[in-house]
């Protein structure tokens, strides 16, 4: 099994959701979060400066079988792409056991 997470704008979220659908990914959780980026100066927006050192994302956490890595990651990558700086990051990590906690089952029928 793999667990997936994903940092992505917020305004791709969306896309990025039914992408994971559409692939069959049905459960994941999803936070909203606050990073700091690489862009250290504002933008000016209608004579407005925002500042863009405190950036509004979206991490999301995906844990699937190994088979459904590729799928996953790719569902993410086109869906959340903008092409510009800060459409996010992707981190895979392996992991060891999963359990359902109302059957006791383990291992990766319990991501079903």
């Amino acid at each position: 099994m793999k667990k997936i997470e994903a940092i992505i704008r917020k305004s791709k979220f969306s896309e990025v959701k039914d992408a994971l659908h559409n692939v069959g990914v049905n459960f994941f959780s999803y936070w909203d979060v606050t990073g700091l980026g690489n862009e250290k100066e504002g933008h000016v927006y209608r004579g407005v400066s925002y500042s863009t050192s405190d950036i509004q994302r979206r991490y999301l956490s995906i844990v699937v079988n190994d088979d459904f890595e590729d799928i996953t990651i790719k569902a993410i990558l086109e869906s959340a792409s903008t092409g510009d700086v800060g459409d996010g990051k992707i981190f895979v990590s392996d992991i060891n056991e999963a359990y359902r906690i109302r059957t006791g089952d383990k291992g990766g029928q319990t991501l079903n």
